[in-house]
């Protein structure tokens, strides 16, 4: 008879044993295992390893168009950069404490009862970090202007100008589409 034909009985208790082995058993927890650490290793590389950048010139809100529609020079513009990024970093905590004080602001508002008293406190403290914050942005304005030219600074004036407008604007746009 060809080989081909011949069917080979297996017997059902064979088959048993071999998945329940310790050798298939040992087998499929070192592959997890190695699966398991290659992951891990990935997920640290993608976080931890891996520099995430900016597009050039983006940092901080700093816009490469921002430079050009103030003839800012290469030391200027390095300048306003580093200004920026300490601006921005100084700023950082009194923006997440509002955050957080929001936050609460909210839960508080949404209780049953809830206490007045309480929320009068938070939002005095968050007014008085916004007026921390705005005292900053002026600072960082004189700041930046320090660097310009007088003709800069004129065009430094009109830039904050339409960036105010534009943020209002956009404030005022979310307002009445949630109104809709």
């Amino acid at each position: 008879m060809p080989a081909f034909l011949y069917q080979e009985i297996i017997d059902p208790d064979h088959t048993m044993n071999f998945l329940a082995s310790k050798r298939l058993v040992t087998t499929a927890l070192v592959l997890l295992a190695v699966f398991n650490v290659a992951l891990l290793g990935l997920l640290f590389w993608q976080n931890t390893c891996r520099v995430r950048q900016a597009p050039a010139g983006h940092q901080f809100g700093f816009h490469p168009a921002f430079e050009e529609s103030l003839a800012l020079t290469p030391s200027q513009a390095l300048s306003f950069r580093q200004l920026r990024r300490q601006h921005f970093l100084k700023v950082r905590p009194e923006i997440e404490s509002i955050a957080l004080l929001k936050q609460q602001l909210v839960e508080e508002s949404l209780k049953e009862n809830p206490d007045n008293t309480k929320l009068d406190t938070i939002a005095s403290s968050i007014g008085s970090r916004q007026i921390a914050l705005e005292r900053e942005l002026a600072e960082h304005f004189h700041e930046l202007a320090k660097v310009c030219t007088p003709t800069q600074r004129d065009s430094l004036k009109q830039v904050l100008k339409q960036l105010t407008a534009h943020k209002q604007a956009m404030r005022m746009g979310r307002w009445m589409e949630q109104r809709q």
